[in-house]
This record gives C-alpha cells, structure tokens and sequence, in this order.
C-alpha cells in the first residue's frame, strides 16, 4: 500500500509538472503568434519554421526508422545540435574574417548589434526549443518533480524570445549556442546505446568518451563562464533595463545546468566502466 500510495504521489507530482511546463510552451506560443500575426513581426517567422521543420523532421524518423518516442526525440536533437553547430560557427568565422577579435567582442558589438545570419539562426533554434519542450511534453520523456530539461527549455525559450523581440544580446546568445558541439556527443551516446553498442573497452566507445569530456570542458563549460566572466566585466556599459538581469539570470541557469550535467556525465561514464568490468567477471 505504502508503495502504490507513493507511485500515485509521484504520477501526479508528474502531472502537476507536466500541466505547468505546458502552460508556459502554450503562453509562449500565444506570444510569438501576437508578435507576427498582429505586430507584424516577419522576421521572428524562422520561429514557426524551425518549429515546423523539427517537427517534420520527427514525423519522418517515426515514419522510417523506429516508432520509439525517446529515439525519435533524440535523433532530432542530435539533427539540431548538427545543424547549429555548423550554423553558429559559420556565424563567427565570417564575422571573425570580417573584424578583428577586438570589434568582434566588444560591448556594443554584442549587445547592439546582429552578426550576419545570427538572428534567423537564433530564431530558427528557438522553435527547436519549442517543438523539444513539446514532444517531451507529449511523450513524458521526463522525470521529477521539477525537470532539469524541461527547466533548461524555459529558460532558454524566455531568454531567447525576449532577446528576438527586443533585437539585444543577439550575439551573446550565438556564442552560448557553442555549446551545441557537445550536445552532437550527448545524443551521439545516446543514440549509439539505444542501438546496443555499450562495450565500454571498445576503441570507439573509449574515443566518444574522450571527445564528449573534451568538447564538454571547452565548447559548454568554458564557454559558458567566460561569457559570464564577459557580462559581469561589461556589467556597468549596459543600459538600464531588463537586459543584463536577464542575462545574467540566464547564464546564472545554465552554469547551474552545466554543473549538474557534468555530474551526471561522470555517473554515466562509471556506470558504463562498472557494466563493462561486471560483463568481464561474468566471463571470467
């Protein structure tokens, strides 16, 4: 009894999270659609399409490959993290053949201004972030109270609206998409054990590892506390508004995410050794 009675609080502690983090992607929703439809916002359109083109994207791998809702939702985001990437890094070298690093980083530079592509390909992943937030949603590919994926797609999506609608921080959100070059290694390892390939002494699995932890230092970590470090410098050239809070706010965020996924990176890889040495005594 003490167990269904704690299974019943769990599903709908579940319930309760999955009805709050509904609304918000539905509120969110609401106000995109207002901006283009009645402000005649053209330019946040990318939204709605990189919405629809991930969510194509999800029909046709459910269509012609695997019907499992945690596949499907994982190759799209490894599609994701594929194409930022390259888009994101396309961004900075032509900004970067174009201007020294000096322009390129300065205040101003960041804050005001749009690099070349950046807002559209800012747009388009922010529908990437709605239609993610969606299909987890749908499918329950969640777990807690309070998910830290699902808190991760908020933030994110709040960050990123208020940045497109304000046409601020563009800049600054490109460079925090760097950290896409590790999410292609978190849903790589996903996808490659969902397929059944988890020998942990394999050469391939040994050199996933090692680029996952590479990647994950420089491309997320890193990157992330240096763009902290950056609006903390520049802290007194902003104007006064919402801008820096919000940055700070969610940088703040996604420093805490970070942390918290590199402990479960460490978990995963000690579960991965502690698999691998359990198979070996088995055969010994």
């Amino acid at each position: 009894m003490a167990r269904r009675g704690s299974g019943v609080v769990h599903e709908e502690r579940n319930a309760m999270s999955g009805a709050f983090f509904m609304a918000t992607l539905l509120m969110w929703a609401l106000s995109v659609l207002y901006e283009i439809v009645f402000i005649q916002r053209t330019e946040l359109l990318p939204i709605l399409a990189g919405f629809c083109f991930y969510q194509s994207a999800n029909w046709v791998i459910r269509s012609c490959l695997n019907r499992d809702p945690l596949f499907v939702n994982t190759s799209v985001s490894l599609l994701h993290s594929s194409i930022t990437s390259v888009s994101v890094l396309l961004v900075i070298v032509n900004q970067w053949m174009r201007n020294s690093l000096s322009t390129m980083f300065a205040h101003s530079e960041l804050v005001e201004h749009s690099w070349p592509w950046a807002y559209p390909a800012l747009c388009i992943s922010c529908g990437y972030f709605a239609y993610d937030q969606w299909d987890m949603l749908l499918h329950h590919l969640y777990k807690g109270w309070i998910p830290s994926i699902l808190v991760h797609h908020l933030v994110l999506l709040v960050c990123f609206t208020l940045a497109l609608y304000r046409n601020v921080t563009i800049n600054y959100l490109i460079l925090t998409l760097v950290c896409e070059l590790h999410s292609i290694f978190l849903h790589t390892r996903k996808v490659r054990r969902m397929a059944g390939v988890r020998d942990a002494s394999s050469r391939i699995v040994k050199a996933e590892w090692c680029a996952n932890w590479t990647v994950f230092v420089l491309a997320r970590f890193t990157s992330h506390i240096l763009i902290t470090v950056k609006l903390l410098k520049d802290s007194s050239k902003f104007n006064k508004g919402v801008e820096l809070p919000l940055a700070l706010f969610g940088m703040a965020g996604m420093n805490l995410l970070n942390i918290g996924l590199g402990i479960d990176l460490f978990e995963a890889y000690r579960r991965e050794r502690k698999e691998q040495t359990d198979k070996h005594n088995h055969h010994e």
